[in-house]
Protein backbone atom coordinates (compact mmCIF):
# COMPACT_ATOMS: atom_id res chain seq x y z
CA UNK A 1 0.00 0.00 0.00
CA UNK A 2 1.18 3.24 -1.21
CA UNK A 3 1.51 5.80 1.91
CA UNK A 4 0.99 9.17 1.52
CA UNK A 5 1.80 12.77 3.12
CA UNK A 6 -1.12 15.20 2.00
CA UNK A 7 -0.11 18.97 1.83
CA UNK A 8 -3.76 21.41 1.66
CA UNK A 9 -3.25 24.94 1.08
CA UNK A 10 -5.86 26.93 2.98
CA UNK A 11 -6.20 30.00 1.07
CA UNK A 12 -9.57 29.56 -1.40
CA UNK A 13 -10.75 27.25 1.46
CA UNK A 14 -14.38 25.74 -0.02
CA UNK A 15 -12.38 25.46 -3.24
CA UNK A 16 -9.08 23.69 -1.36
CA UNK A 17 -11.56 21.87 1.00
CA UNK A 18 -13.15 20.21 -1.81
CA UNK A 19 -9.67 18.87 -3.57
CA UNK A 20 -8.46 17.83 0.13
CA UNK A 21 -11.81 15.50 -0.20
CA UNK A 22 -11.13 14.45 -3.71
CA UNK A 23 -7.85 13.74 -2.80
CA UNK A 24 -9.07 11.86 -0.15
CA UNK A 25 -10.95 9.87 -2.25
CA UNK A 26 -8.72 8.89 -4.94
CA UNK A 27 -6.48 7.63 -1.93
CA UNK A 28 -8.89 5.64 -0.86
CA UNK A 29 -10.33 3.94 -3.85
CA UNK A 30 -6.37 3.27 -5.35
CA UNK A 31 -5.72 1.57 -1.98
CA UNK A 32 -3.23 4.35 -0.45
CA UNK A 33 -3.46 5.86 2.83
CA UNK A 34 -2.74 9.18 3.65
CA UNK A 35 -0.79 9.02 6.94
CA UNK A 36 -0.20 12.45 7.47
CA UNK A 37 -2.05 15.84 6.12
CA UNK A 38 -0.55 19.49 7.31
CA UNK A 39 -2.86 22.13 6.67
CA UNK A 40 -0.66 25.47 5.53
CA UNK A 41 -2.43 29.40 5.04
CA UNK A 42 -1.23 29.14 1.14
CA UNK A 43 0.32 27.67 -1.79
CA UNK A 44 3.84 29.60 -1.86
CA UNK A 45 4.10 27.97 2.08
CA UNK A 46 3.35 24.26 0.58
CA UNK A 47 7.16 23.77 -0.45
CA UNK A 48 8.05 22.98 3.28
CA UNK A 49 5.49 20.84 4.85
CA UNK A 50 6.06 19.22 1.12
CA UNK A 51 9.93 18.83 2.57
CA UNK A 52 8.62 18.04 6.56
CA UNK A 53 6.65 15.14 4.66
CA UNK A 54 9.35 13.95 1.89
CA UNK A 55 11.60 13.32 4.81
CA UNK A 56 9.49 10.84 6.78
CA UNK A 57 10.34 7.18 6.32
CA UNK A 58 6.69 6.42 6.75
CA UNK A 59 5.58 8.40 3.47
CA UNK A 60 5.88 7.34 -0.24
CA UNK A 61 5.18 10.14 -1.86
CA UNK A 62 3.65 14.05 -1.39
CA UNK A 63 0.59 15.35 -3.04
CA UNK A 64 -0.10 18.94 -2.51
CA UNK A 65 -3.26 20.42 -3.35
CA UNK A 66 -4.47 24.24 -3.39
CA UNK A 67 -5.95 27.17 -5.54
CA UNK A 68 -3.78 30.30 -7.16
CA UNK A 69 -6.90 32.48 -8.20
CA UNK A 70 -6.00 35.29 -10.63
CA UNK A 71 -6.00 38.57 -8.55
CA UNK A 72 -5.52 42.88 -10.24
CA UNK A 73 -2.60 42.24 -10.35
CA UNK A 74 0.45 39.71 -11.47
CA UNK A 75 0.72 37.84 -7.76
CA UNK A 76 -0.75 34.87 -8.35
CA UNK A 77 2.10 34.38 -11.73
CA UNK A 78 5.09 35.17 -9.10
CA UNK A 79 3.20 32.30 -6.20
CA UNK A 80 2.42 29.76 -8.97
CA UNK A 81 5.99 29.68 -10.42
CA UNK A 82 8.27 30.04 -7.03
CA UNK A 83 5.81 27.39 -5.89
CA UNK A 84 6.03 24.88 -8.97
CA UNK A 85 9.94 25.06 -8.74
CA UNK A 86 10.63 24.56 -4.88
CA UNK A 87 8.22 21.64 -4.77
CA UNK A 88 10.23 20.42 -7.63
CA UNK A 89 13.25 21.06 -6.00
CA UNK A 90 12.03 18.63 -2.70
CA UNK A 91 10.78 15.78 -5.07
CA UNK A 92 14.39 15.70 -6.36
CA UNK A 93 16.56 16.73 -3.35
CA UNK A 94 14.57 13.82 -1.21
CA UNK A 95 13.76 11.73 -3.79
CA UNK A 96 10.42 11.05 -3.15
CA UNK A 97 7.96 12.31 -5.75
CA UNK A 98 6.02 15.37 -5.05
CA UNK A 99 2.69 15.94 -7.02
CA UNK A 100 1.66 19.22 -8.10
CA UNK A 101 -2.23 19.28 -7.40
CA UNK A 102 -2.43 23.02 -7.33
CA UNK A 103 -4.71 24.64 -9.90
CA UNK A 104 -3.86 28.17 -11.02
CA UNK A 105 -2.55 31.21 -12.32
CA UNK A 106 -5.19 33.08 -14.36
CA UNK A 107 -8.16 31.34 -12.70
CA UNK A 108 -11.02 32.66 -11.59
CA UNK A 109 -13.02 31.12 -8.48
CA UNK A 110 -15.37 29.35 -10.86
CA UNK A 111 -12.47 28.13 -12.79
CA UNK A 112 -10.87 26.70 -9.31
CA UNK A 113 -14.21 25.11 -8.38
CA UNK A 114 -14.14 23.28 -11.67
CA UNK A 115 -10.85 22.03 -11.69
CA UNK A 116 -11.19 20.72 -8.10
CA UNK A 117 -10.97 17.20 -9.19
CA UNK A 118 -7.46 17.81 -9.76
CA UNK A 119 -6.29 17.08 -6.85
CA UNK A 120 -7.50 13.41 -7.52
CA UNK A 121 -5.25 13.04 -10.71
CA UNK A 122 -2.13 14.41 -7.97
CA UNK A 123 -2.95 11.46 -6.27
CA UNK A 124 -3.10 8.94 -9.00
CA UNK A 125 0.36 10.59 -10.29
CA UNK A 126 2.11 9.98 -6.94
CA UNK A 127 0.70 6.61 -6.84
CA UNK A 128 2.11 5.91 -10.50
CA UNK A 129 5.32 7.63 -9.73
CA UNK A 130 5.75 5.25 -6.50
CA UNK A 131 5.13 2.26 -8.61
CA UNK A 132 7.10 3.17 -12.03
CA UNK A 133 10.02 4.60 -10.76
CA UNK A 134 13.11 1.92 -9.77
CA UNK A 135 14.42 1.70 -6.45
CA UNK A 136 17.71 3.44 -6.48
CA UNK A 137 19.52 0.71 -4.38
CA UNK A 138 19.14 -1.99 -6.89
Amino acid sequence: MTALGLVVARFNRPITERMEAAAREAASDAGAAVVETVHVPGAYDTPLAADRLARREDVDAVVVVGAIVTGDTGHDRTIADATAARLADVSLERDVPVTLGITGPEMSAAEARERVENAATAVEGAIDLVDELPDPDQ
